[in-house]
């Protein structure tokens, strides 16, 4: 073609690039290995192609295409061989009349007809098996071999095989049909497989953040370690799985959980970090992916099946917390996207096992906090008096009712002499265990001092001045502390702030208005005493705070004026009556209100 000649029309190929047309056939197509296309190869060319295009699903692709590839070249024995790139051999991904043996098989590329081919690209016809050195005979009825290369953007990704019987039962024809299908074939492969990849990856990260959410409501750490190894068993079907954990040194790593072949088996199992796959992973804090561990001298026999193993590191907050061990009895069957799979899932398995860790030491915290909780418990009943004292001329009762397993109000019976006796009510600013111990603190004070039986007001002052010389921030006490004397039925009473008695003498109630500051909130203060002579039929009740803010559902106080209204309506009957009655008038006034405070009821009444 000279330089004043006119060019003919460029057309499209089958690989995508534009090449000039045969100037003696203006109707031929030349393909990138220079086979001819005739005009009567378009019309098939063009079927495959829309055969091809209409599925992204691979093996329905696979079998589409044996059925196009036989319409040109009627065939009994048929297949189709995928490149791995990692190994780097040949797999057979389709086939027509092979055995399961051959199935099986992996060729290296370079190895038989179908490796040769794989490794220069380029078609092999072999009109006579038996005289070729370089074939591997897997059916030994095979006389004659066709073999294409399927190459997509200049990638090989396998090889298109088809044998015959029958000696030179291939023509030159054939292989030019093949050779030119191969290129659209491969291309449909490869989009296939990418579509299976992409599917594979969103099918992935679905599962991922479904097991990401279900870990993270697991709090108990063995069934975590179990349902880890359920849930991994969706992405990747290994045979055998470990979790092994780092001791607190970080020397040795024990095995927590251990699947093998269906069932569960954990033995315990330590095994230092200086040895063994899981323990490289450990020392050099990275994933360890060997395809046969026959072959790499750090493996330590564990179990006889195993051929190849993958080992990822659970890293927490910038250390190794363990690892998860996965096996295989095939070899070289863990992959790249494992790899990926498994390094995403540990980040979140790693969270949720410290998570679980946390979740046990609280566990054991709260456990031993109930323990001593009950034991403190059990000390401050024994600290308070179960009965009331009993006279001649006055009967008491007494009940207690702490809003939670402990309580902060006090209360105290003390004998003050023949026929006197000392009546305590305190309460403890706070609530629960820190109220508890300080009510402890202020009942020993002043056991102490009613050993010289001061008067009430001097008492109070006391504790105070007490208190004070053992300051304790935000902390205080209010009480009521009261001396009964049955012989002239009279009651001296000195108040630091706590809920003023009751009394009701003939249906009408009374308040005794004894006041004064909390104890140990200001230094040298004075108490005021009051004397109360009582008569007989006269019903006096002390209270803590708990009893008059008792809330119900309306927000609406207990209050005073319905407790002196029960106290009177209740006045002829004996003490501990009326101090029950008290109390279950309360409770129903609650209803389902929780009790927000300690309730304490001490009653006396004249007889």
């Amino acid at each position: 073609m000279t330089q004043d000649s006119p060019s003919p029309p460029e057309q499209l190929d089958f690989e995508g690039d534009y090449r000039p047309a045969d100037s003696a056939n203006p109707h031929a197509l030349l393909n990138p290995m220079n086979i001819r296309v005739e005009p009567a190869d378009v019309a098939y060319l063009l079927n495959m192609a829309d055969a091809l295009n209409t599925t992204l699903d691979l093996q329905t692709l696979l079998n589409r295409t044996s059925e196009l590839v036989r319409v040109v070249i009627p065939y009994r024995i048929f297949a189709i061989f995928l490149l791995n790139d990692r190994t780097h051999d040949l797999r057979m991904r389709f086939q027509i009349g092979h055995s399961p043996e051959a199935e099986r098989a992996r060729l290296p590329v370079g190895k038989g007809i179908v490796g040769q081919v794989a490794l220069t690209r380029q078609p092999i016809l072999i009109n006579d098996v038996t005289a070729e050195e370089s074939y591997i005979s897997a059916n030994p009825d095979v006389r004659s071999e066709l073999a294409v290369p399927l190459i997509a953007k200049n990638r090989l990704i396998g090889v298109l095989d088809i044998e015959s019987e029958e000696t030179g039962y291939f023509r030159p024809e054939h292989l030019r049909l093949l050779t030119l299908t191969a290129s659209r074939i491969a291309q449909a492969i490869e989009n296939a497989r990418l579509y299976a990849r992409v599917s594979r990856q969103a099918q992935t990260l679905e599962v991922l953040n479904e097991i990401a959410t279900e870990l993270a409501s697991i709090l108990d750490l063995d069934p975590l370690l179990e349902r880890v190894g359920q849930l991994l068993r969706r992405l990747i079907d290994y045979q055998m799985f470990t979790v092994m954990l780092l001791d607190e040194k970080g020397e040795t790593l024990i095995t927590r959980y251990a699947w093998r072949f269906g069932y569960a088996h954990a033995p315990l199992r330590r095994l230092p970090v200086t040895s063994g796959l899981v323990g490289a992973a450990v020392r050099e804090w990275r994933l360890v992916n060997v395809p046969d561990v026959r072959k790499d001298l750090r493996y330590l026999p564990m179990n006889a099946e195993t051929r190849s193993e993958l080992i990822v590191p659970l890293f927490y907050k910038g250390r190794i917390i363990g690892v998860l061990d996965l096996e295989h009895t095939r070899a070289g069957f863990f992959n790249e996207e494992h790899e990926r799979v498994l390094t995403t899932l540990a980040a979140q398995v790693a969270i949720s096992i410290e998570n679980a860790r946390l979740y046990q030491a609280v566990r054991r915290q709260e456990r031993q906090l109930e323990k001593d909780i009950a034991m403190a418990r059990e000390v401050q009943l024994r600290l308070l008096p179960s009965v009331a004292p009993e006279h001649a001329k006055a009967e008491m009762a007494v009940r207690f009712l702490p809003a939670r397993t402990i309580g902060g109000d006090l209360y105290d019976f003390v004998d003050y002499g023949p026929g006197r006796t000392a009546i305590i009510l305190g309460d403890v600013s706070g609530k629960a265990a820190p109220a508890a111990l300080f009510a402890a603190l202020v009942s020993g004070i002043m056991r102490s001092a009613a050993l010289h039986r001061p008067e009430p007001a001097r008492m109070l002052e006391q504790l105070n001045d007490a208190l004070q010389e053992r300051k304790l921030e935000s902390q205080y006490v209010t009480m009521l502390f009261a001396v009964w004397n049955d012989e002239t039925r009279t009651l001296q009473v000195a108040n630091s702030g706590a809920v003023q008695p009751v009394f009701c003498r003939a249906g009408q109630s009374h308040t005794i208005r004894a006041e004064g500051f909390p104890l140990g909130l200001f230094p040298s203060v004075t108490y005021d005493e009051l004397n109360v002579t009582a008569e007989p039929g006269d019903a006096i009740v002390f209270v803590s705070d708990g009893i008059l803010d008792a809330e119900n559902d309306r927000g609406e106080m207990y209050g005073q004026d319905q407790l002196s209204g029960l106290l009177c309506n209740h006045r002829d009957q004996p003490a501990q009556q009326i101090a029950d009655a008290i109390l279950a008038d309360v409770a129903q006034f609650q209803g389902a209100h929780d009790r927000f405070d300690d309730e304490t009821i001490i009653v006396l009444r004249v007889r």
